[in-house]
């Protein structure tokens, strides 16, 4: 596999692109002012112990207080804390509000959600992963030889200090006694600065922080399976490759320094997947597609076969969409970093044997998913279950916000239903209102609607409120809102709300012909209505006309 990663440095965001086969498996997002808090170890107070939950909240320094569950919460004896109680014993016997604790965030704050803690601390290293506290050696799942795992384990277990756990991590593959003791002594030294900081700093306070994104993504993603690791920054391209100089030196070849005019993310056309990657359809190369919905809850995936017809069978058509679209979830859910429970709804499959063939390919294509993550299987309605673990923030939460004209549903009301509401509403107020004509301006479409077919709508609206009223169209204003521009007299207010006055020429398109006289086409200035003469045969294009008279529901106009 073709692997390259790629680092956009500016002076707003940090970003880091991991190509796979061409295409763009994950992405990486960080800002000067929102730093990634996962892996910071801090000098926390407890604020509250909360029984009824089994958890406490925890002042890091944060803007929201951090959660610790019961079951995360360890004491490490070499900092003096109070000893380790039972693994069975309820919070309210180990932490007491006001008590000073050393945590590490294990997942980033999420919406209304602090962050969430643990007492476990690990630190990592270019090849293990020191945890203090604990008699452990364990080796990654990801390196499969066998003999190579032994090999790891038999050196780790030889240079692993005594009260301290080490995990070998997936780079250390192939690397020599020397390099991991070197490694270790670092992350020691580390250690020893951490514990330093702890009795000397007030809480809440920070004890580590990890390495910037370009840094940590050198440190944990540079491996053999690399290519090529591109960084259109030069400062940054000095500092990775001093750190490769004493790390890894055998990666320094990898390592290559961007200096072209055009951007390194456009090159790559990594700009135009992240755009899509925010998208809620996904079109599969076959002509079928993805549809992706995210709620808070879970995440629900529905596979539709679109454009693609097959060749033979239709079992055989559903089973390849299938196959193209299980390979594509996976790199969906990896790209644009979904996490939670995730449900798939793939075309339904009668044959047995083409579903365990589909869930096989899912669970192939998620190995390369560095983010632990499950395949479930089948339910009894045929969908997909997985799981994800969500460590961060998913790529659309991270580079947009809610809709503020929606709320975040993706649904406007229709003009019909605005309608209605300002009928109602401008009968509920305008009555106590002592001026002779009102001007309310609202979307084009919705005073299309009020003001209805020659006027009937809006005479009849007059005679209820027992005022005169004029509708502007606003092709800006959303269009669930009105607002009331001016009121006056009737003269005063005509003079105001026409958009048209006789004489002026504008360029409109003819939108449909008259309903009486067909020769004749309808457009619409701002939801005024013009008449066109012989407009009827231009329907569907643009004209220049010339206003020739003017009334207060609509105008006539020639074409010129």
């Amino acid at each position: 596999m073709s692997k390259k990663i790629i680092v956009n440095v500016n002076h707003r965001v940090t970003r880091v692109g991991i190509v796979e086969d061409g295409d763009l498996a994950e992405v990486y997002i960080e800002r000067p002012l929102q730093h990634r808090v996962v892996g910071n170890i801090y000098k926390g107070i407890v604020e509250n112990v909360l029984p009824g939950m089994q958890a406490a909240f925890v002042d890091i320094g944060l803007e929201k207080n951090a959660f610790l569950y019961v079951g995360d919460v360890y004491f490490n004896e070499t900092l003096e804390e109070k000893p380790q109680a039972p693994s069975h014993a309820p919070i309210e016997k180990i932490l007491s509000t006001n008590d000073e604790i050393i945590v590490q965030v294990t997942k980033e704050p999420f919406g209304n959600k602090g962050a969430r803690l643990t007492g476990q601390l690990t630190i990592p290293g270019r090849y293990v992963v020191l945890v203090p506290g604990v008699e452990y050696v364990g080796v990654s799942r990801r390196i499969e030889d066998a003999e190579e795992r032994e090999r790891l384990k038999r050196i780790t277990e030889k240079i692993r200090p005594e009260n301290m756990g080490l995990i070998v991590r997936t780079v250390a593959e192939g690397v020599e006694e020397k390099s991991l003791h070197q490694d270790l002594q670092f992350l020691l030294r580390l250690w020893e600065r951490i514990k330093s900081r702890y009795i000397q700093n007030k809480a809440p306070s920070v004890l580590y922080q990890d390495l910037a994104l370009p840094s940590r993504t050198a440190r944990d993603l540079l491996t053999e399976e690399v290519d090529t690791f591109l960084v259109d920054d030069y400062q940054e391209y000095e500092k990775i490759k001093e750190n490769l100089e004493i790390s890894s030196p055998h990666y320094l070849g990898k390592l290559q320094y961007y200096s072209g005019s055009q951007g390194v993310f456009e090159k790559y056309g990594i700009e135009q997947e992240i755009q899509k990657a925010l998208e809620r359809t996904v079109r599969l190369k076959s002509g079928g597609y993805l549809v992706i919905e995210e709620t808070e809850a879970l995440t629900v995936i529905d596979v539709n076969t679109g454009r693609y017809i097959g060749k033979n069978r239709l079992s055989e058509t559903v089973f390849r969409t299938n196959l193209e679209a299980a390979r594509e979830i996976a790199r969906q859910i990896r790209l644009r970093d979904i996490g939670g429970i995730i449900v798939i709804d793939f075309i339904d499959m009668d044959n047995e044997d083409h579903q365990q063939k589909i869930l096989d390919e899912l669970n192939q294509a998620v190995k390369n998913d560095r983010t632990r993550t499950f395949v479930i299987g089948l339910t009894g309605l045929g969908l997909v279950e997985m799981t994800r673990k969500k460590v961060r923030q998913d790529l659309a939460t991270f580079l947009q916000r809610p809709c503020t004209y929606c709320s975040g549903t993706g649904r406007v009301l229709t003009p019909l239903v605005v309608c209605s509401r300002v009928e109602r509403e401008l009968k509920k107020y305008l009555p106590r209102e002592k001026a002779e004509a009102v001007l309310v301006e609202t979307h084009p479409e919705v005073a299309a609607l009020l003001i209805g077919s020659g006027g009937s709508n809006l005479r009849k609206l007059e005679e209820e409120i027992g005022k005169y009223l004029f509708f502007r169209g606003n092709d800006d204003m959303h269009q669930e809102k009105y607002r009331i521009l001016a009121t006056g007299t009737r003269e005063e207010i005509n003079r105001k709300a026409l958009p048209v006055s006789r004489g002026e020429t504008h360029e409109v398109l003819i939108e449909e012909p008259h309903t009486v006289n067909s020769g004749n086409g309808i457009a619409r200035l701002h939801g005024f209505v013009l008449e066109v003469e012989q407009g009827g045969n231009y329907v569907g294009q643009k004209v220049q006309v010339e206003i020739k008279e003017v009334s207060r529901t609509f105008a006539r106009a020639e074409i010129v």
